[in-house]
């Protein structure tokens, strides 16, 4: 099922991006739905999926340490999706939560097809690494 590109664009992600290049997002997403209290990564698990948040929130926590509180427009799971890594935290949902869900294979696709999009996220992929980075 397609996402429509106006849901994509009220998105900060997304907000760069034509409306062409909305609908090809949109064919490449999926929808997920989740109740409070359901993990949606594990620390240290293989990661397949990356995740943007629509509404609700998750907590982000490392060795069983809450490390940041995400919500609507933020992402998450890129890292393992882009570095082929494991995942690096466990993230939980603390409300119902509305998701839009990439498998790494869409991803690919995006990155072919919108190597400018693709780049937004590594960037990001880096600042958050670089904090990890200076505290060892």
């Amino acid at each position: 099922m397609s996402v429509s590109a106006d849901r994509l664009a009220g998105l900060p992600l997304f907000s760069a991006l034509s409306p062409d290049q909305l609908s090809l997002v949109g064919r490449c997403v999926t929808e997920r739905q989740c109740d409070a209290g359901t993990r949606l990564t594990v620390e240290g698990a293989s990661g397949y999926t990356f995740f943007v948040i629509e509404k609700g929130e998750v907590e982000v926590a490392q060795d069983g340490h809450v490390i940041n509180t995400l919500g609507p427009g933020d992402f998450f799971g890129e890292m393992a999706i882009i570095s082929g890594d494991r995942r690096s935290a466990t993230v939980t949902a603390t409300s119902a939560v509305d998701l839009l869900v990439w498998f790494g294979t869409e991803f690919r696709l995006l990155e072919r097809e919108l190597p400018s999009f693709a780049a937004k996220i590594t960037r990001e992929l880096a600042q958050r690494a670089a904090p990890a980075e200076q505290a060892s």
